[in-house]
């Protein structure tokens, strides 16, 4: 027996709240289940309905249903949310966020979600976040418009078509019916091939399905007898499955009829277009006209022939098919010629001729007719001649024009499946598919346009040629070439086409007036994407002018003319088709005014490029991405155009446009450009080119492709010092940029010495007017904080704030920034109030000048929250951390390394709080993200690396710790060199992990190494330094080498001392572990003070509600219980928990460790029930989180049993 497969469920949710507007919601639904009824895959699917929807009921209904997608009908009120119903009926808001988080729930159930509602394009983009494919409407969508769209969408659907397909006819139904909202529906999808039927079920159907369960009896000749009455796009793609041209197969007799001969042998993907003109001409009781239209070589009259066949062969139109030329040919005279031959009709010669018409008309036979007027260029034409109403009659008209009438059916290119079954029909598939991606480009060259894909295959097939060689040739003679023209006295020319492509094109061209012409002409220079009207309007219309008003309305007309035309597709954007881009193309260069357009096009577009700013914010990238494939086109195409002293910003906006979006692969390419065309145009010499040497070293940089960078900024610099002379801005700008570069590789060293140098090269041009200086100080200032120099560091931040309030005023972003690095100053010092009060006044200031929306105020919160997690202030930093990372991703995008740290950023919070298993998937996300965007080999990766390693460390996950410090480790040697203050706290990192796992043998040479990098790196006065000592010094106390550890400890904390001063929790932490090894050795008075010590720097400095105050309690109740002290041993244990679960909350693993020495003390005080209780939580606790083989988990369980044998 055959595996049954269970249905994909479509859930309807339906909402429409009593004191809302009244939508038809019953009509909508109702579409969908028709276009389910009709589906060839019906029995796949299975469409549930639920009305009223409340919050709640929003989330049972998935659950219960577990459907594979949902459709919403009703109201959305954008940024507000999405409408739902209270329990009263009334309207209640559902936020974007909250969406989106219950969305996440669903992300390996649910793979579509559309929202048929105004303004839902906001909770589309939250929803994507988890889900594959949503749609949504970025603006308000009218009751008619989202019933088309549903219609159109679920037929596609319902009959195999994927989710990027269906929207597409969806939208198209929308357009069909001349509802203006075509472009409201918005599609946000990962994988577009994905489908809510299975590819295999499809392709299985389709081999599998038995005759007999088909419409079409194929039987004694007779194709149609099912189909009869019941004319549907699955009946219809049946026939033309069985048969490929109804053209090629006997037509009944006994039906007057003229239809021209079919000019293809293979007519593919126009079935829904046969279905739906069908369904236009149904009107009763009328006379009904229904317009075929567009662009030429499209298949218009193709479409009409095998309308006309197909409802031959069903017998529809007992009355006769009456085919009319309408160009250039007298309509009259066809309609009198056919009524005499074909229905035995003489109208009295002493008529005039309309009247002669209208006399057949009446005259007609009885029983539905159809009358199919070909190409009308003129409806003013024909109008005399139409047949009267009501009547029998109906009339399709093909034309080029966009005809404002009740039933048009707009014809768009072939779909690229279809495109390509077309040209296997022509060529053979044996050459398709040796040649399938070949075949997939030709399609694509040639725009999917079936008239060229004939010609082409013709041409193919009669030269034997590959196709390949047609590309080739194409590419050199484009629309001239002569597999694009009929040719008029080829006696080989067995087809019914007349007009190559070229010609075809021509007809329309010469309807045209002057002015459109022109601007048919100027659309053309644009780039083959949509084009937006302002930006026409800007390039064709000088602004201000007193002609401006006319000209725009000059400008409106002759765009009417080629939309009326079908040259011209779109509303508000606009966009050619490749091969009609082409004629015009051709025709623009021997326009008198070519050149002036040209140079007009390039200065609008090159206008765009300056304003794209060095750092570009989303609303930035958004405001210019519709220009980014015009300006691409002047780079491409046009830069003989760009003058000189332009030319660089041919190729800067475009690399700054993908720069500041994190897409660094893409920018690469035009920066390269930018140099080698800057260098073939201006030489080598030349200024510009020193700065686009510059751009291609900072974009390199930004990879972390530091060695690639360096040679680049060398090479800025040298010619700098060569065109300008020593003594210029520019320069101490090359010396910034370089020495940024060897601050970042940890060659402190020659970075100080080109500060110094900007500085020193800056000052005698500029002297202390201007921000620069200001700029130049902070940078040193920032190196000397890195090397722990920070009494050097601080004059120079103070410098930087002073010159930056006297040159811009205390209102300016760069004060901000100032107070920023002033602040992280005084952070790394311990001066935290002072810190903190900076970081609020950089926050306030951006906020003021900058608004909410900007990535300085990202910045400030990650500043401020890096500092309340510091002090313990977990709550407080929280907020902050997810405010940056949900403005980092509103500003830039998800897919965006500054993005990618903010993860990081609250993932290390969590980590901090002990939430591990909130915190993997956030640092997990980070190093994803960072991997795609810049690639394996990249600091930034490492540091994912390192991050995640110590995170599984904090859990007692050696094992998959250890390849991660591993590889984070190698990657900083492969990208940083050995001598970089990074691989040496790699080594520290894998130096700790050994030590916890007692492996002392291997971590002591590790920690040996950082200490050594460290000195020779920072120099012996430096906090990391300290450190290491610290670190070496715990080392050799767990190995009993007391001696040695207590003189390391010593010289961690006088280095601290004097580094940091007495005040900091540093200072702190150095006297708990100088008392926990007298502690150790039975020193207990030594050890008492020095644990109060620590208490009090770290209460004075960080506040009671500090974890690291919790700590020193632990200790001290400690250093209590061994000198038998238990009731202040019982007290401080009690105090360490309390704050332990205040601050860190009950699932932390310090919360385990005070319920253990609790448990301890009461063991002592033989309290064994109180202990066991304890220890029993501990234990719990640890299994829990940390599992059953992390070392605390055993240490707890060794603890407990051991209490129990003692008690038995």
């Amino acid at each position: 027996m055959g595996k049954t497969t269970q249905p994909q469920k479509i859930l309807i949710l339906a909402a429409n709240p009593i004191d809302t507007s009244k939508l038809r919601l019953d009509k909508e639904v109702a579409e969908i289940q028709a276009a389910h009824r009709q589906a060839k895959y019906r029995e796949e699917i299975e469409i549930i309905s639920e009305w009223a929807v409340g919050v709640d009921d929003l989330r049972s209904a998935v659950l219960y249903h577990k459907p594979n997608m949902i459709h919403f009908c009703g109201h959305g009120e954008g940024d507000d949310g999405l409408v739902l119903e209270n329990e009263n009926g009334q309207k209640q808001l559902v936020s974007s966020e909250s969406l989106a988080d219950l969305f996440k729930l669903f992300t390996n159930d649910v793979e579509c979600v559309v929202l048929n509602a105004c303004y839902t394009e906001v909770q589309a983009k939250a929803i994507h976040q988890h889900i594959n494919c949503v749609v949504g409407m970025d603006e308000e969508i009218g009751d008619k418009a989202a019933i088309e769209f549903a219609s159109g969408f679920y037929d596609a659907l319902t009959n195999g078509k994927n989710y990027q397909d269906s929207f597409y006819f969806g939208c198209n139904a929308i357009s069909l019916k001349s509802i203006p909202e075509s472009q409201t529906p918005q599609i946000k999808i990962r994988d577009i091939s994905k489908s809510l039927l299975n590819p295999d079920l499809i392709d299985r159907k389709s081999k599998n399905e038995d005759n007999e369960n088909r419409n079409i009896t194929i039987k004694k000749g007779n194709y149609f007898e099912n189909v009869r009455g019941n004319v549907t796009i699955q009946k219809i793609t049946e026939i033309y499955e069985t048969i490929n041209n109804l053209d090629k197969i006997p037509k009944p007799t006994g039906f007057p009829q003229n239809i021209p001969n079919s000019s293809t042998d293979k007519f593919v993907g126009r079935e829904r277009n046969l279905e739906l003109l069908h369904q236009q001409l149904q009107r009763n009781d009328e006379v009904v006209i229904a317009a075929v239209e567009g662009m030429g070589g499209v298949g218009k009259t193709e479409l009409a022939i095998q309308y006309s066949l197909l409802h031959l062969q069903l017998q529809n139109y007992s009355g006769g098919i009456c085919w009319l030329q309408a160009r250039e040919q007298d309509i009259g005279l066809q309609v009198i010629n056919f009524a005499r031959t074909d229905l035995g009709l003489n109208p009295p010669d002493d008529l005039e001729l309309p009247e002669r018409v209208s006399w057949c008309w009446k005259r007609w036979h009885e029983g539905n007719t159809l009358i199919v007027l070909d190409d009308v260029t003129n409806y003013g034409d024909i109008k005399p001649y139409l047949p009267p109403q009501p009547s029998q009659f109906k009339v399709v008209i093909t034309t080029r024009l966009k005809l404002d009438l009740a039933a048009s059916l707009y014809l768009g290119v072939l779909q690229e499946t279809d495109a390509l079954e077309l040209l296997t029909q022509l060529v053979g598939e044996e050459k398709v598919n040796k040649e399938l991606e070949k075949a997939k480009e030709l399609c694509q060259r040639l725009g999917n346009l079936p008239l060229a894909l004939q010609l082409v295959g013709f041409y193919i097939k009669k030269r034997k040629i590959s196709l390949t060689e047609i590309l080739q040739r194409l590419e050199k003679k484009g629309l001239g070439h002569g597999s694009l023209v009929v040719k008029e006295n080829d006696p080989t020319w067995t087809s019914d086409i007349k007009n190559g492509v070229a010609a075809a094109f021509k007809l329309s061209w010469e309807e045209l007036s002057e002015s459109a012409q022109e601007l048919g002409c100027l659309l053309s220079l644009f780039a083959l994407a949509p084009i937006p009207w302002s930006l026409v309007e800007n390039t064709a219309v000088e602004q201000d002018s007193e002609e401006s008003e006319d000209t725009i309305e000059e400008l409106e007309d002759a765009r009417i003319e080629l939309e009326s035309l079908h040259l011209v597709e779109g509303e508000h954007t606009y966009q050619f088709h490749q091969l009609i881009q082409e004629f015009f193309r051709n025709k623009q260069e021997k326009l008198a005014v070519a050149e002036q357009q040209k140079k007009t096009f390039v200065g609008e577009m090159l206008s765009i490029a300056q304003q794209i700013p060095n750092t570009p914010i989303l609303s930035d990238i958004e405001s210019v991405s519709d220009a980014i494939p015009h300006l691409k086109e002047v780079a491409e195409n046009l830069i003989t155009v760009v003058k000189d002293e332009d030319l660089y910003w041919a190729f800067v906006g475009i690399a700054r446009f993908y720069q500041g979006q994190g897409l660094y692969a893409l920018a690469e390419p035009w920066s390269h450009q930018c140099v080698s065309t800057l260098q073939a145009r201006l030489g080598d010499e030349h200024p510009s080119v020193a700065t686009s040497y510059n751009n291609l070293a900072l974009l390199y940089f930004f990879q972390g492709r530091y060695t690639e960078a360096e040679p680049l900024y060398q090479k800025a610099l040298e010619l700098n010092i060569r065109v300008l002379g020593d003594e210029h801005p520019n320069i101490a700008s090359s010396y910034n940029n370089l020495a940024l570069l060897y601050f970042s590789q940890g060659r402190y060293t020659e970075a100080e010495v080109l500060y110094k140098k900007a500085i020193s090269t800056m000052q005698p041009l500029l002297g202390e007017k201007y921000p620069d200086v200001a700029t130049s100080y902070s940078n040193l200032a920032t190196l000397y904080c890195r090397q722990g120099r920070y009494t050097e560091a601080e004059p120079l931040c103070k410098q930087a704030l002073e010159l930056n309030i006297r040159l811009l005023g205390e209102e300016h972003p760069d004060v901000a920034t100032s107070y920023i690095n002033l602040a992280l100053l005084y952070f790394f010092q311990g001066r935290y109030t002072e810190a903190e009060r900076l970081y609020k006044q950089a926050l306030e200031l951006n906020i003021r000048l900058l608004g909410e929306e900007h990535p300085n105020v990202a910045t400030s919160y990650i500043s401020l929250a890096e500092l309340y997690c510091h002090q313990g202030r977990y709550t407080e930093a929280e907020p902050l951390c997810k405010q940056a990372l949900e403005l980092n991703i509103r500003l830039l995008g998800e897919e965006h390394p500054d993005v990618a740290t903010s993860y990081n950023n609250l993932a290390g919070l969590y980590e901090s709080q002990g939430r591990y298993t909130e915190a993997e998937p956030l640092y997990k996300k980070a190093l994803e993200l960072r991997q795609l965007l810049l690639g394996e080999e990249h600091p930034d990766v490492a540091t994912s690396y390192n991050d995640l390693a110590t995170l599984y460390f904090a859990q007692g996950w050696y094992t998959e710790a250890e390849p991660l410090y591993k590889k984070a480790l190698e990657l900083r040697q492969l990208l940083l060199g050995e001598e970089h203050p990074d691989v040496a706290t790699s080594y520290n990192n894998l130096a700790t992990l050994y030590f916890a796992q007692g492996w002392y043998t291997e971590a002591e040479p590790l920690y040996k190494k950082a200490l050594e990098v460290r000195q020779r790196l920072l120099g012996e006065e430096h906090f990391y330094v300290a450190e290491s000592y610290n670190n070496l010094a715990e080392l050799y106390f767990s190995q009993r080498r007391y001696t040695e550890a207590e003189t390391l400890y010593k010289q961690a904390l006088e280095l601290m001392q004097r580094l940091l001063g007495e005040e900091h929790p540093y200072v702190a932490t150095i006297y708990s572990n100088l008392a926990g090894l007298y502690f150790s050795q039975g020193r207990y008075t030594e050890a008492e003070p020095l644990y109060e010590k620590a208490l009090e720097l770290r209460q004075r400095l960080l506040g009671e509600e500090h974890p690291s105050v919790a700590t020193i309690y632990n200790n001290l109740a400690t250093l209590y219980r061994h000198q038998r002290r238990y009731t202040e041993a019982e007290t401080l244990y009690k105090k360490a928990l309390e704050l332990t679960q205040r601050l860190l909350g009950e699932e932390h693993p310090s919360v385990a460790t005070s319920y253990s020495n609790l448990a301890t003390l009461y063991c002592h005080q033989e309290r064994y029930t109180e202990a066991e209780t304890l220890y029993q939580k501990a234990l719990a606790f640890c299994e829990q989180q940390l599992g059953i083989e992390h070392p605390n988990t055993i240490t707890t369980r060794n603890n407990l049993e051991y209490l129990r044998n003692n008690m038995n």
